[in-house]
């Protein structure tokens, strides 16, 4: 294996621990959310830190790689979308951190019934799922699940743009409710946001795929 090679195989695995620390931040603010547990949202904004760290840490030996080993063609290619990948899976540990916050905002759990109403939780369900894919797309350079993310994306566009219908609704009946309500609604942009930052990095895993079938098609 050439020294190129080796660096970038240890930067794939970098990016697929920081996908790993990222996913676990997601799905324990959800957890968080449906549990009202402030403890583990408070772990989720303390673990921000070591998200943030990583993507350092990752442009770092982007950086490094530019600077010592120029890269060319399908490598270059490969560490330009694995730059813009780090920070579109920062952007979605902000919005965990940020999910988490809410948390701690309120002082007693969402009812039942605003987030059966909102369909938040499915939304929620949804946004790790396409989280997951992005990331098994990566592993696997599989452009057919990654171009499978842009139709994903719209289920999240759809029930974000109904769901302020349906908060207005919910508020008929729960006047009393409204800092919740307005919780929710904010926890459903957010996660609307997870599936925008996902089809980001589904058209960098692409964009890289689609060079590197393209340089063994003209090496045959």
């Amino acid at each position: 294996m050439t020294q190129i090679e080796t660096e970038l195989q240890r930067l794939k695995k970098e990016v697929i621990n920081m996908w790993a620390l990222v996913h676990s931040q997601l799905v324990k603010a959800k957890t968080a959310m449906l549990n009202f547990d402030k403890d583990l949202a408070r772990e989720v904004v303390l673990k921000e830190r070591r998200v943030n760290g990583y993507e350092l840490k990752i442009d770092c030996d982007c950086e490094d790689i530019f600077a010592l080993l120029s890269p060319v063609a399908v490598d270059l290619r490969f560490v330009l979308a694995v730059l813009k990948i780090n920070t579109n899976l920062e952007r979605i540990g902000d919005i965990a951190e940020g999910i988490a916050k809410y948390i701690l905002s309120i002082d007693e759990p969402f009812q039942q019934e605003l987030l059966s109403t909102t369909h938040i939780v499915e939304m929620y369900e949804a946004s790790v799922n396409i989280l997951e894919d992005t990331l098994s797309a990566f592993e696997n350079e599989d452009t057919i699940l990654a171009r499978s993310i842009f139709k994903k994306d719209e289920f999240l566009d759809e029930i974000n743009l109904r769901s302020h219908k349906l908060i207005e609704a919910y508020l008929k009946n729960h006047p009393e409710d409204l800092d919740h309500a307005l919780y929710a609604l904010s926890i459903i942009r957010k996660l609307e946001r997870v599936g925008d930052q996902s089809k980001n990095i589904a058209e960098e895993i692409i964009f890289y795929i689609e060079a590197k079938v393209l340089k063994h098609k003209s090496h045959h």
